[in-house]
Order: C-alpha cells, then structure tokens, then sequence
C-alpha cells in the first residue's frame, strides 16, 4: 500500500463526512489527522466512555489524545505511568525517566521526540505479535525486553551509539544536517515528521527515515523546496547503511530495503474521484422480464422482434446463504457437533454465519456509541476502506496465509497510525461490510485485524475462501487461515465469536481439516426458493 493512496484516502474520507454531517466537523479535523478512516469513530467512542464532561482545559483534545497513546506504552512495557489520562503528571515524568534509564538515554524525566517516537512504535509493533515478541515475554526482564532487541547496536566496528541513543550513523547524519543551518540536533529530533522509525529490510530491527524537509534548512532542498533530500538507514550486521534520495511528502511505507540497500518503491497513482454520471441511452420499452439486447435489426425474419441478453451471474451474497444455512440448520435439529459432522462445507457454513452474527452485533454496539455520527457516515468511510486494502486481499488468491499476513502487518506498521484508530475502524467496517453485504470491506477489514494481531480473525477469512464470498473457492489456502485462528484460540487467546462455546475450536479444527479430506459426504444444497427464510445476524 502507497501512502499517497492513503493519504487519497483520508481526504476522501473527510470531504465526505464533513459534507454529511456539518455538527461533527469539529471533531473531524483532530481525529482524521494522521489517520485512515476511523479517527471520527474512535474519538466518539472513547468521549462516550468519559461520564463527566470537561468543558474547559488547558490541554487541547489532540494533546491529550497523544499524551494517552505515550501512556499506554509506557504502562504495556512495564513503566508504570498510571490510568492514561493524558495528562502527563509526577507519575508519568518517573515512567518516563525509568524507561529512559532503561534504554541507556539521558534521565529528563521528558520524551524527546525520537524518543517518543521509538516507544509508541514498538508499542504498535508489539502488539502485532511475531516470533520476537514471544520470546521477549518469556525472559527475564519480560516484554520490555524486546525494546532493547528491536534498537540494540549491531555487532562490528562501526555499530554503537551516538546521542539521544540513535546508532552512531544516524546520529552523525542528524548533526551533519544540523551543521549547515540554526537548529541544533536536539532541536532537530523534537521536531515531528523530521524522523520515522520501521523496519525496512524485515530484519527485525529499527530502520532509520530521516525527512529534511523537517529541518527548515534550504540547503538540503532544491530551489523551490518541492522536494529535499530524504536519508534512509537500513541495518546490516555490520552498521546502518545510508541511502540518499531526493523526495517530498514521504514516509517509510514509500520505501523497501535489502540488507542496507533501498529503493524507492513507485507510488500508485489511484485518484478517489466521483465516475462521471452515464449518459442515458434511447432504448425500445423493455418487456416485462427481460433486457433488451437489440430491436428492429434486419437479420432474416426478425425485424421488430426483441432480442435479450443472458442475464449476469448474480453476485453470492452471504445475507441470503445464511437464511439458507439457518433454514439446514433447523431442518437438522440445531448447529452440527464435532461428533456429528457430516457435511463440513455445511458444518464450517454455520460457524461463519454465527461469526457473522457476532461481527454485526459488536459493530453495531459501537456504532450505537456514537454520538453526532450517522449510519451513512460510517458506510461512507468504510466505503473507502475496502479499496485501501483491495491489494491485500488480492494476495490471498496467491500467498499462503502466513505471507499474507506479513504483509498486512507491515501494512500496519508503516502507517503511522494507532493501533487502536485501526483496530475499531476494522471492527466497525466489519459490522458495516457484512450488514450490507459488500465482501470487500468485510474481508479487507478481517485481513487488517489479523495484521494487527487478532488472530482469531484469520477463520473469518478461512470462511471466505472455503466457501466462496468475496474470494474464489480455495480449500488448501482456506486450511492456513483455520490453522492460524485454532493454533491462536489453543494458546490461549480471548475469542471473539460465541466465546461461550468450548466446543468450537475443535468444530472448526475438524471441519476445516474434513475439507481436503476425500469420501466425505458432499454438502446438502438449500432449495434456492422461498422468499422469507431465517437469517442470522441483526437489522440485515
């Protein structure tokens, strides 16, 4: 994904909700700053959980909103800051200066802003989970551990460290940028946007992105100052390795690196723009069922005789498979057991559409939250959403699920947004996408939450591949995403549909493995008459 897509995106985002609903508007500007779609959700959501209105602050919401993200990762790597408040008081300064005597930077009891920077993105990283994070929880020093893996020194002779704890090449760059103007690099490394923090070469740690467009310094830019010179820093064994560019208005997601060598990856010019409106066409009147293909043509025998089309294979939609499944399941006697399983297409069929249920349900007690935010606005931003990970869901008909959900979470990681922003626009356009049907945003919004490491989400999307929704049917790539969900579910992780259910996990194991098996009994096909059938889920 290009940033320039996603920066299409929020602007797309905000005229279209702004032009909705005129009385949120300041609420808007904050929340979409920065964000993807769901900033107007997730600032709504946390005010309803405040019970006592504060009606004047010195602190703007914005600060506050940046000052609880510094808190919460202080509080999720062990530096106690207290109930993120965002007010930054006695208690947090000293999570602060025990999280810098931690990492070896200087004891201000303040964040710089690399500092900052470096702790709110390993935050985000780590809850995406991975192979590093698990081992850093089962050592001594526990998860904070993992901060030290993640910006420790390379071995050889040019690693080490220079000031405000960046490697020794990255803290030469920032003072040799500092050189040819007034700021100091200390003044330089307070300053936003001036460096962003991702790993690049998939190493499993910190790359460096250092923008001097930051700086306010012309020598590092061309005359008109549209574009300056860009340093990216991509560790090796050996060192950090520094590649000039030239560029404006970029961040990490416009770069990929090998070893210590990057490259710039070409951004996708996509344009968000309103389809011009289709010209009307005259038509012969169209008998009563049926579509006109041609009238009056001079073939032999039959001029004025109406010609129709074959109609278009209509799109599966899963609202009607699910009033479908539900008419089975009553017909069988209620929902099919482990010991019971005779039909695992059907047996799988139900567990997707009690997830659905589930989906909608959660989606819709947020929503309900919402104050001042209409249904409209919320389909019209999730509308967005499904485009933005369109790429991703493409993958799944190629990728296995483990290189798919790589790439989301690099996704993730290189968006420079909060991982809460991401995770309830992921839920809310879940509830959005399968209420109304669009496969789109319910299948990009489950592939987002994986990325984000909700990995009982990965069945969703075994559920959309095995049975055909938003996706073509592919048992084997349907068997990575169960594996991923039930491996999750069997470690320990909270589920997220019919938690109540112990059954479960092992119904969706055997059904999911019962797939690829062959001599199974073939799935029982629902009559595609009646009108009014039972459905699953609420308000569809």
């Amino acid at each position: 994904m290009r940033s320039s897509f996603l920066r299409a995106i929020t602007a797309a985002s905000l005229l279209t909700t702004t032009a909705a609903a005129p009385a949120v508007a300041d609420n808007l500007g904050a929340a979409l700053v920065g964000g993807l779609l769901g900033g107007v959700i997730v600032n709504e959501v946390n005010k309803n959980k405040r019970r006592t209105v504060v009606r004047s602050s010195s602190v703007s919401s914005a600060t506050r909103a940046h000052n609880r993200e510094t808190q919460t990762a202080l509080n999720y790597f062990g530096f106690s800051a207290g109930t993120p408040d965002g007010v930054l008081g006695r208690r947090s300064r000293e999570a602060t200066r025990q999280y810098q005597m931690f990492m070896g930077f200087p004891q201000s009891g303040n964040l710089t802003q690399y500092e900052r920077d470096y702790l709110v993105t390993s935050y985000n990283r780590a809850l995406t989970g991975g192979t590093q994070v698990a081992k850093a929880m089962q050592s001594p020093q526990g998860i904070r551990s993992i901060l030290k893996v993640w910006h420790g020194a390379p071995a050889g002779n040019s690693g080490g460290f220079g000031y405000a704890g960046l490697p020794i090449e990255v803290s030469n760059a920032v003072d040799e940028i500092a050189a040819a103007g007034d700021p100091t690099g200390d003044q330089l490394l307070q300053r936003t946007g001036f460096m962003q923090l991702a790993d690049l070469n998939d190493d499993g740690r910190n790359d460096y992105l250092i923008d001097t467009s930051a700086a306010g310094i012309p020598y590092w830019c061309n005359s008109g100052g549209a574009s300056c010179t860009v340093m990216v820093f991509a560790s090796t064994p050996q060192g950090y390795e520094r590649n000039d560019f030239t560029a404006g208005n970029i961040t990490t997601a416009d770069f990929t690196c090998t070893r210590g060598e990057c490259d710039r990856t070409e951004a996708q010019g996509t344009t968000l723009a309103a389809a011009p409106a289709p010209q009307p066409v005259p038509t012969a009147p169209i008998p009563q069922g049926g579509t006109v293909l041609a009238s009056g043509g001079s073939q032999s025998g039959l001029s004025g005789i109406q010609l129709f089309a074959t109609p278009a294979a209509p799109v599966a939609s899963l609202t009607s498979h699910c009033s479908k499944v539900s008419l089975l399941t009553s017909s069988n006697g209620g929902y099919m057991t482990v010991s019971s399983i005779t039909d695992p297409e059907l047996a799988l069929g139900e567990q997707f559409c009690l997830a659905r249920s589930y989906a909608i349900n959660n989606g819709e007690t947020l929503v309900a939250s919402l104050q001042g935010v209409t249904s409209a606005q919320v389909d019209a931003q999730c509308d967005q959403f499904g485009p933005a990970l369109k790429p991703y869901v493409a993958q799944l008909s190629s990728g296995d699920s483990s290189a798919v959900a790589a790439s989301m979470q690099k996704f993730v990681l290189q968006s420079n947004m909060s991982v809460e922003q991401l995770k309830n626009t992921a839920q809310i356009c879940l509830f959005s996408g399968y209420r109304r049907d669009n496969m789109d945003v319910a299948l990009g919004a489950s592939l987002l939450l994986v990325g984000l490491g909700q990995q009982p989400y990965a069945e969703l999307i075994g559920h959309h591949l095995a049975l055909g929704f938003g996706s073509s049917v592919d048992f084997n790539r349907a068997q990575g995403w169960y594996q991923a969900a039930v491996t999750a579910l069997e470690s320990g992780a909270e589920p997220v549909f019919a938690p109540g259910q112990p059954e479960r996990v092992a119904l969706v194991k055997a059904a999911s493995t019962g797939l690829t098996q062959p001599g199974l009994p073939k799935p029982v096909q629902a009559s595609s008459g009646g009108a009014a059938l039972p459905t699953f889920g609420s308000n569809n």
